[in-house]
């Protein structure tokens, strides 16, 4: 089966054909190429993906990844990366395996099918040429003929009328006679020129075309076998990272397998554990007595009594009110008055009635005493470590000893912070130790150094080392006091602390004992340590002014006069509308504005209060 001897006459049709084939390789090396071009947007997209979802690096998300379901999702994410970096090497290996491969190829087919098309063409304008050739001297041959023939006659007529002359009939004779030389000549070249057409003819048809035509067909057969290996290739390229992305998969499955709900539980724990005890039964409250009323102390701020003296009377119960106090209110208990509101006018108006519209809050009296006995059981003058820890939380710090945290998460930070000190101490001894070294090398050897470059590094190193050690000595200290091992803060620790600068003892037990019984974690002092305090005002000054407005969440109406003569509160007069901008949190004292630059509190008796029930976190007074 030769397309030499079965196809000899199709040259044209070849040609097409040919062509066919080398554009159906480029299809396919632009099938492979789209191909590629999508492996690669695929890997970029996954990479994008991952890292999307990646931990952000010294942030709060971090911190989310101690769970085993996070670590999981976490090693999923790697996993894809390394998936998407088996799409890129499909893409990369289909590039130089096949699409350049086929690339090379294509263009040496080009040449050779032009190479052998030429000399095809070649050979049929050889062909052609003889072809001309022997029709010229057929044509020439048969002219001759019919001319000695023409010739040939009329020497007969002449030669048969008597009425010519002899001379005339001579000259038709050799006519004749030349003519028929030259039909003889004509012939003789025609069949010379015919038998060299045939010759020509037959190594046209039987030896040139036919072997033009093998390698034609030969080419033909090595790009089908061609284009068949790079189809092989194109699927051996993803089977060789099939293993490697089962892998990835597998490595997926055993990161979910990994996931251990009882140990995120756990870690849940550790977490949130603020170390308080629950709080136990409320007491009954007697209200037969309006008058003489009194808060009776409920076992929410017993329980953490259990086993100790009682407290003495007009003394505060450490940390009674820990679970009603919330860490937003901090900056409200700080600027809010702290003194109980005045009673209302026994008959400032004909609703000062028992039960009547001027205590609207009535039912929440006994937990505003115990916030108002928690707020006047000290001046109100803050001692300056508080307002700064105020102001930290507010700023989304916090003070240096975590005093604002329940106490097992500032446990667990203090030990944090202990740990990572003597990391850093451990790393200075190590620099220390090598530069020592470094010396004694410097002394036995001096042309490799001078030993007294090293000593400044040295007390630099003894320096740092020394800091250090004091401020893990501060730290282990209040991790000590948190844990137990201390009753109360030392003299030492509190000095170490560079909070405050004072020299009276009793005075920083007070704010200390101060702090332990206030739910926020804040300080207050007697007016006699005022002047001892150093407090700097302008520092605070830019906090405050840049605070926003709060939004209003309601209205009320005065139902008596009052008259705000101390710090913070504001004065209103009987039937006066006024906006609330925030409700009583339980101190007595409501907040309110008259207009944008008028604002602040009154008694929450003073006032009826009618609250939007649309705004956030409203309650309406009865």
């Amino acid at each position: 089966m030769s397309w030499g001897t079965e196809l000899w006459d199709q040259f044209e049709n070849l040609e097409k054909h040919t062509q066919w084939g080398i554009d159906v390789l480029e299809k396919y090396i632009k099938f492979v190429k789209e191909r590629t071009e999508i492996e690669i947007s695929y890997a970029k997209q996954l990479r994008n993906l991952s890292k999307k979802y990646q931990p952000k690096k010294n942030s709060k998300e971090e911190e989310e990844y101690k769970y085993t379901s996070c670590k999981a999702f976490l090693a999923t994410l790697n996993e894809m990366n390394d998936y998407a970096g088996q799409h890129e090497v499909v893409s990369e290996n289909m590039t130089s395996q096949i699409t350049a491969e086929l690339t090379r190829f294509v263009q040496e087919l080009k040449q050779e099918r032009k190479s052998h098309f030429h000399d095809g063409r070649k050979a049929q304008q050889n062909i052609e040429t003889f072809w001309k050739q022997l029709e010229a001297s057929k044509r020439r041959f048969e002219r001759d003929c019919k001319e000695a023939d023409r010739a040939q006659q009329y020497f007969e007529k002449m030669d048969a009328d008597i009425n010519v002359t002899k001379a005339d009939v001579e000259k038709a004779r050799q006519q004749a006679q030349t003519r028929h030389q030259m039909a003889e000549d004509s012939k003789g070249e025609y069949s010379s020129i015919l038998q060299k057409f045939n010759h020509e003819q037959r190594e046209h048809y039987h030896t040139h075309i036919p072997n033009i035509f093998q390698k034609i067909q030969e080419m033909e057969e090595r790009r089908i076998v061609r284009i068949g290996e790079c189809m092989k290739t194109y699927a051996e390229v993803d089977r060789q990272v099939i293993p490697i992305i089962g892998k990835c998969l597998d490595g997926i499955t055993k990161a979910a397998e990994s996931i251990d709900q009882k140990n995120d539980s756990q870690l849940v724990i550790e977490a949130f554990k603020s170390g308080f005890e629950p709080p136990g039964d409320i007491d009954f409250e007697d209200f037969t007595q309006p008058m003489k009323r009194t808060v009776s102390e409920s076992s929410l701020s017993n329980s953490r009594w259990d086993g100790k003296s009682e407290p003495k009377p007009g003394s505060k119960s450490k940390g009674k009110l820990w679970p009603f106090i919330k860490k937003n209110k901090l900056m409200s208990l700080l600027t809010s008055p702290h003194q109980p509101p005045p009673p209302p006018p026994a008959s400032a108006s004909p609703s000062a009635v028992p039960n009547g519209p001027q205590s609207p809050k009535q039912q929440k009296e006994p937990l505003s005493h115990r916030f108002n006995e928690f707020m006047t059981s000290k001046p109100k003058i803050h001692c300056f470590r508080s307002l700064k820890r105020g102001l930290s939380l507010k700023l989304g710090g916090g003070p240096e000893d975590f005093s604002n945290l329940p106490p097992e998460q500032r446990r667990k930070k203090l030990q944090q912070k202990v740990d990572e000190l003597n990391k850093d101490i451990q790393k200075e001894m190590d620099q220390r130790d090598a530069l020592t070294k470094m010396k004694d090398v410097y002394i036995k050897n001096p042309q490799m150094g001078d030993a007294a470059s090293v000593d400044h590094k040295l007390a630099e190193l003894g320096q740092n080392m020394e800091k250090l050690r004091l401020e893990a000595q501060k730290f282990e200290g209040w991790l000590a006091e948190v844990e137990g091992r201390l009753p109360v803060r030392t003299e030492q620790t509190r000095r170490q602390s560079g909070m405050y600068d004072t020299q009276n003892t009793s005075a920083v037990n007070n704010c200390a004992q101060d702090r332990e019984s206030s739910p926020d974690g804040s300080y207050t002092e007697d007016q006699s340590q005022e002047s001892e305090m150093k407090v700097p005002v302008t520092e605070f000054d830019d906090e405050f002014d840049d605070e926003e407005p709060l939004p209003t969440i309601g209205t009320c109406k005065a139902l008596y006069t009052f008259e705000g003569q101390n710090e913070g509160t504001i004065s209103v007069t009987e039937g006066e509308m006024l906006y609330v901008i925030e409700e009583d949190k339980g101190d007595g004292w409501t907040r309110i504005r008259r207009n944008e630059d008028e604002e602040g509190y009154v008694p929450t008796s003073y006032v009826e209060v009618y609250l939007d029930k649309n705004a956030k976190g409203a309650m309406t007074y009865i």
